[in-house]
């Protein structure tokens, strides 16, 4: 892959599986990276993904994460600097509990493949 560089975008470029905004941000032939948006009082679809695994970093607004693997069951609060690890297989699914939008940047590993690795699962909400 090349010394990529990209601008993040004013727009959703695409919207993802669990229904949230999603930018596309910068890639290598390891992992991609992408900015995850819900809007005020909106709440993701729950999904799981096939083949990839993702670290996220809130970056602005306040809401919650659910995940459930292997026998673990956690919600956790999302707020700026909030980091958390979805691993293959994970249920998970995200809400916004606050009057501002909830960004979340994202890499995932190996980069995302489509449209068809995340599937959907039974929610919390």
């Amino acid at each position: 892959m090349s010394l990529q560089t990209l601008q993040r975008s004013l727009h959703p470029d695409v919207t993802a599986p669990d229904g949230s905004e999603v930018r596309i941000l910068a890639a290598t032939s390891r992992g991609s990276m992408a900015q995850f948006t819900l809007p005020p009082g909106a709440i993701s679809k729950a999904v799981a993904h096939h083949s990839v695994e993702e670290v996220w970093l809130c970056t602005h607004g306040r809401g919650r994460i659910w995940r459930k693997f292997d026998g673990d069951d956690v919600t956790v609060e999302l707020r700026p600097g909030i980091s958390i690890a979805i691993p293959v297989g994970a249920h998970f699914q995200f809400r916004n509990d606050g009057d501002e939008p909830l960004h979340c940047v994202g890499v995932t590993m190996p980069p995302w493949p489509g449209m068809d690795e995340a599937y959907e699962v039974a929610g919390i909400w």
